[in-house]
Order: structure tokens, then sequence, then C-alpha cells
């Protein structure tokens, strides 16, 4: 396990905020503290370890940033399709039968170290967990509160990077700032 970074070092706020399952109020992660941004991981494939089936965590541990671009099904055919961009950050080509393809998915999903959210399980037989190392994170929700409640999208396979969104309308933050209100 990672240490947590210091505010110094990772840019966090100071704030903590703990992230729970809309649906039944489940704790879904421990205190963390919020990145300005989401950190910028360099060429995946630069940055794994040799012989690595995963990335390094986008995120550290204790650490949550908030995705503002889309990010996760659905995906639409992009339009420029002689000069294709990822479709999604930090994400690799992707092409349908239709071409090339942009995510369509929420904005402001929390972007957070995996092993900060012990909770959330898989869904039955795998679902959406397509990939060939872990799940890639392109086929929606795919891990769900222990109520069952879908609450989460792990990104873990060996080309993409290595996070977990919390999504943004079925979890809830507090932070002692808003606690208090």
């Amino acid at each position: 396990m990672s240490e947590v970074q210091d505010e110094k070092t990772c840019g966090c706020n100071g704030l903590m905020t703990v992230f729970y399952c809309s649906k039944c109020g489940t704790t879904l992660t421990p205190d963390l503290m919020a990145l300005p941004v989401v950190p910028t991981v360099p060429g995946l494939e630069d940055a794994r370890p040799k012989g690595a089936r995963q990335a390094p965590p986008t995120v550290s541990q204790g650490c949550y940033a908030i995705e503002t671009e889309p990010w996760g099904a659905p995906f639409v055919v992009q339009e420029d399709q002689e000069n294709p961009v990822p479709p999604q950050p930090r994400g690799t080509l992707m092409a349908t039968e239709e071409g090339f393809v942009a995510s369509a998915g929420v904005r402001d999903t929390i972007v957070i170290h995996p092993d900060d959210a012990p909770a959330p399980r898989p869904l039955p037989n795998w679902e959406n967990s397509t990939g060939c190392c872990g799940p890639d994170g392109t086929e929606g929700l795919n891990r769900a509160c222990p109520c069952g409640a879908r609450v989460a999208t792990l990104a873990a396979d060996c080309f993409g990077p290595y996070e977990l969104h919390l999504d943004p309308v079925r979890t809830h933050a507090l932070t002692p700032e808003s606690a208090e209100g």
C-alpha cells in the first residue's frame, strides 16, 4: 500500500471528504483530500514498470480529483475521423464499425485510487468488466455498493489508466465544511 502524499507534494487542499452511496448511505471511502486537477499520467507505456499489468494509479491514495471531461460509456462517433483523439482522458484510441469514438459519458466523476474504495464490488458475472488484464472501464458502471446500487467504474486494464471513477449522481460527498452547514 502506498503512503498518502502530504499536501505540499500532492497539491491537496487540506479539506477531508468522505464519499457515500446515494441510495443507502454506505460509506464508500475513508477521508480523502481534494486535488485541484486530475494528475497527468506520463505516457502509460513509459509509466508502467517492466512486466506490470497495470499502470501506476492516476491518483495517490488518500486523495481524489474531479474529472471535468466526459468519461466512460456511452460513446459517440467522432466528427473528425482523420485526426481522432482518445475517447476520454488518459485513454487510448477506440473505434467501432462506424469509426473512432469519443466519450459522451457523465462529467464530474470523482477519480480516486482503487484501494481507497474497498466497499464497491464487481457486478455479478463481472458485467461491464471486459478487458485483458482487468476491466478497461469502457462499458459503464462495473462496481456496486453492498446494497446493489451501481456506484463506480474501475479502469484497471493493462493498456489504460489505473483509477476508480465514482459516479457523481450515485454517490455524494460530505466534508467538515458541508457537515457544519
